[in-house]
């Protein structure tokens, strides 16, 4: 069990909403070894998202644990998860999440500042060059292409070296020649860090360039394998 980045006992998610509850995850059972890489397919309302938002402790779960590299989520405050997630996850998001008002350089370099990382500035500029934005450092994200936000967002999850690299749907605001550049990026980048993926996507094509395949139907693991049947 040492060798387990994400071990995930019995869990299920409700969510309250104004026709009731509302079981979104059930009885979900899933370990992922350190360096492995994991594609979630499923049709939409299948729980691929609100399982990745359990993975970061973004979400509780109403039932079971949720152990990310040995530490219980379920018995973590929401200052402790953001702590955790800052020295140990990268996460992108289908819609880039950039700070407007920052440029590419400073986007990337945050979350480094604040998990105390020298030379921030420096390191980011050093990511950035990798996803083939070095003429990009200083525009605000309104002045790049939504490919190169992209990138950015990419850039960003990936600066700290991530043990655990989470990306929800990283190509779905994308072309699909953007969005093939993001892939590529993205399995190179987690080759060089040897962080563990968890992807979640529409794309059968994609999912089968990770290492197993998970997939879900109405809140439950329908198949758990390398190839899609």
């Amino acid at each position: 069990m040492s060798d387990l980045a994400i071990h995930v006992q019995d869990v299920s998610l409700t969510l309250q909403t104004n026709v009731g509850p509302v079981s979104i995850l059930k009885n979900i059972n899933l370990q992922v070894k350190k360096g492995e890489s994991i594609g979630l397919v499923g049709p939409s309302g299948s729980g691929k998202s609100s399982l990745l938002m359990l993975l970061g402790g973004l979400e509780k779960a109403t039932k079971g644990q949720v152990q990310v590299l040995k530490r219980n989520f379920n018995s973590m405050g929401e200052d402790a998860l953001a702590k955790f997630r800052r020295m140990h996850m990268g996460i992108i998001f289908q819609s880039f999440h950039l700070i407007p008002t920052m440029t590419a350089l400073e986007n990337v370099a945050t979350p480094m500042e604040l998990s105390g990382k020298p030379n921030a500035l420096k390191f980011a500029e050093d990511i950035l060059s990798e996803v083939n934005l070095e003429h990009r450092l200083h525009h605000y994200p309104a002045q790049m292409s939504g490919g190169e936000q992209q990138r950015t967002a990419l850039a960003r999850a990936v600066c700290i070296q991530p043990d655990i690299l989470l990306a929800d749907e990283p190509t779905g605001n994308l072309d699909e020649h953007n969005g093939g550049q993001i892939i590529e990026l993205l399995f190179e980048l987690v080759t060089k860090f040897g962080s563990t993926l968890v992807l979640v996507t529409h794309d059968n094509e994609i999912a089968t360039l990770c290492d197993r395949v998970i997939q879900l139907r109405n809140g439950k693991i329908f198949s758990n394998s390398k190839s899609l049947s």
